[in-house]
C-alpha cells in the first residue's frame, strides 16, 4: 500500500501557537502523537511519500531516531525546511529516495508530487474513458494558511472554463485536481490517493474566506 502525508514538522514547536496552533503542550507531545498516528496505519512493507519539511530539528541523530520509529519504506520530496538532508551525519539511507519533483503511477493515475503547488502541471487535461482526471498533483508547503485558499479559488475558477478537447463532441470541462496533503487535514495519519481525494472533496466544500481572514503567518525563511 503506499500513503502520502505533507509538512509533518516533527519538533517544531513553535506550530503548537503559531500559524498551525496544534494545540499540543509541547513538541515532543506532538511528536509522540505523529508517530503514533503514523504506525496505527503504516506497516512495514506499506510505501509513504512524505511532500516535504519532515522535520525541524537541529539534532540529526534525533532526526535519524524519528525516521527511525516510522514503520513503511519513505520516500522524501524535499520542502525547503528540510535543511538536515544538509548534513553529512544524516543517514540518507532511511529514505528509498530524496526528489525534489517526482512522477509516480498509482493505480492507472499519475501523480504529481511537489512540496509547492504547481497550478499548471503536467498531464492536467488527460481523461480516461469515463471522462474522469488520470493525473492528479498532490503538494504541501502552504499547510492551511491563507495561500491555500488562493489554490482553492483557483481551482474553482478553472472548473468554470470549457475547452473543445479531441473525442467530445461538445466542450469539456479542464479538470484541476490538486490536493494538499498537509498532515492535520487528516490527523497525521499517511493516507492512499483515493483517501485524500474523497477528504480533499469534502473539506473543499466548506472553505471560505472568513477560516483565513484573520490567520497569523509564519517566516518560511
Amino acid at each position: 500500500m503506499r500513503y502520502y502525508i505533507a509538512d509533518l514538522h516533527f519538533c517544531h514547536s513553535n506550530l503548537n501557537q503559531r500559524m498551525d496552533r496544534r494545540g499540543f503542550e509541547s513538541g515532543e507531545a506532538m511528536n509522540e502523537y505523529m508517530i503514533k498516528q503514523w504506525n496505527s496505519r503504516v506497516r512495514s512493507g506499506d510505501e509513504v511519500v512524505i511532500l516535504g519539511d519532515f522535520c525541524m530539528s537541529r539534532d540529526i541523530a534525533e532526526v535519524n531516531r524519528i525516521l527511525g520509529r516510522l514503520k513503511g519504506k519513505k520516500y522524501l520530496i524535499i520542502g525547503n525546511h528540510d535543511r538536515y538532508l544538509k548534513n553529512k551525519e544524516f543517514d540518507r539511507s532511511k529514505f528509498k529516495w530524496i526528489e525534489h519533483y517526482k512522477e509516480l503511477n498509482d493505480n492507472k493515475r499519475k501523480i504529481i508530487l511537489s512540496h509547492y503547488p504547481i497550478m499548471c502541471y503536467n498531464g492536467q487535461y488527460r481523461r480516461n474513458g469515463e471522462g474522469e482526471p488520470k493525473v492528479y498533483m498532490l503538494y504541501g508547503h502552504v499547510h492551511n494558511t491563507f495561500d491555500e485558499y488562493i489554490v482553492n479559488e483557483h481551482q474553482k475558477r478553472i472548473e468554470q472554463y470549457k475547452r473543445p478537447v479531441l473525442g467530445y463532441d461538445e466542450p469539456v470541462g479542464i479538470p484541476c485536481q490538486m490536493i494538499n496533503c498537509f498532515c492535520m487535514f487528516s490527523d497525521y495519519v499517511p493516507l492512499t490517493l483515493d483517501e485524500w481525494i474523497q477528504l480533499d472533496k469534502k473539506r473543499r466544500e466548506n472553505i471560505s474566506l472568513s477560516d483565513y481572514a484573520t490567520a497569523v503567518e509564519m517566516d518560511d525563511e
